[in-house]
């Protein structure tokens, strides 16, 4: 089995799951809690997900002998609330929500890295929803809800309105910063150590294996080593929205300065000036330790490569690629997020 998870979340006025709630999800559940889950409850094989009555998570409760899964569900069943039951027995194609939800809170768990499990299929899957103070609300029946909060003189509050919700409501990593918890995604993966300031952007799938210093953008499936600093506005091409097929991942200790950004894979100890944007297509004249060109070549024949220095000569406009000498070491104080 590859994954399973208890959880609770909201539905629309339909009864349609809008979102769900994995506090603590189970990778590859053991051979005890598979036969506990499929002798409490309606479960026999391939992905599902069971609402549990009261009775099956009694059940569940006196059975399981793990008891961080125990203790989710006591604390479900004193509320309300449906208690939800999603397995993935394979990593295959999202097929409903509570998948989508899971996989989501595996990623920004830590406990699969981005680009690792199949996300094929979950904006279809994901609904739209009005994120407000009051929880989440359909789109369809937010202006009811906006009427009943001012009569009661109340004002909702609407954060955004989106398919992603802001991690942050789910799940929060052990020993990160997080200046402006609306621009990390559900799905984001934070190492620990990371940084990420008022400006910097973290999408789903995608992110740093830490410690990171990020004002940057880091886009959907973009992975960054450990000890790299994505500096003010600096962007990394991603695969959605007319990106390219080509993956993009940063090494360690790299510098993406201000305002600068990559369309390629960077090997370690990389630094791109500031303002300057490496295309996949961008002619580049490679110089040796003397200054003089050995070769020009398109962007994308560099790809991966470790200690380049890519800078724009301020006399020509040519973009020229040197050896890094001076390797960035992030600032040990800034990192310290205990």
């Amino acid at each position: 089995m590859f994954a399973a998870a208890f959880g609770i979340g909201t539905k629309n006025q339909k009864g349609e799951w809008l979102e769900v709630y994995f506090p603590r999800p189970m990778l590859s559940p053991n051979s005890m809690m598979i036969e506990n889950i499929i002798k409490n409850t309606s479960y026999r094989q391939g992905n599902q997900s069971i609402e549990l009555s009261q009775s099956a998570t009694s059940a569940l409760i006196r059975s399981l002998e793990d008891r961080n899964q125990t203790e989710v569900l006591e604390i479900f069943s004193a509320s309300e609330s449906t208690i939800v039951l999603t397995i993935l027995e394979f990593d295959s194609t999202v097929q409903t929500p509570q998948e989508a939800y899971l996989k989501l809170q595996l990623l920004s768990c830590r406990m699969v890295l981005p680009n690792t499990i199949n996300l094929e299929n979950i904006f279809g899957c994901l609904p739209n929803v009005v994120w407000t103070n009051a929880g989440p609300i359909d789109p369809e029946e937010i202006e009811e809800a906006m009427m009943i909060a001012r009569s009661e003189g109340k004002n909702l509050e609407i954060s955004s309105v989106d398919k992603f919700p802001k991690m942050t409501n789910y799940v929060v990593p052990k020993g990160v910063r997080i200046a402006h918890s609306a621009r990390v995604r559900l799905g984001a993966f934070l190492g620990e150590g990371t940084t990420v300031m008022h400006e910097g952007f973290v999408n789903f799938n995608a992110g740093t294996i830490g410690p990171n210093m990020v004002e940057g953008r880091i886009s959907q499936g973009v992975t960054v080593e450990s000890g790299t600093d994505l500096g003010g506005s600096a962007s990394t091409a991603g695969t959605l929205s007319g990106g390219g097929n080509v993956v993009i991942t940063i090494g360690k200790d790299c510098l993406i300065s201000a305002n600068a950004g990559t369309g390629i894979p960077l090997g370690d100890r990389c630094t791109i000036e500031a303002g300057l944007y490496i295309t996949p297509g961008a002619i580049i004249q490679v110089l040796d330790e003397n200054r003089v060109m050995i070769k020009q070549v398109k962007a994308r024949e560099l790809a991966g490569q470790s200690d380049m220095l890519f800078i724009r000569n301020s006399a020509t406009g040519v973009i020229e690629c040197r050896t890094n000498r001076s390797a960035i070491e992030l600032n040990p104080v800034l990192h310290e997020n205990n």
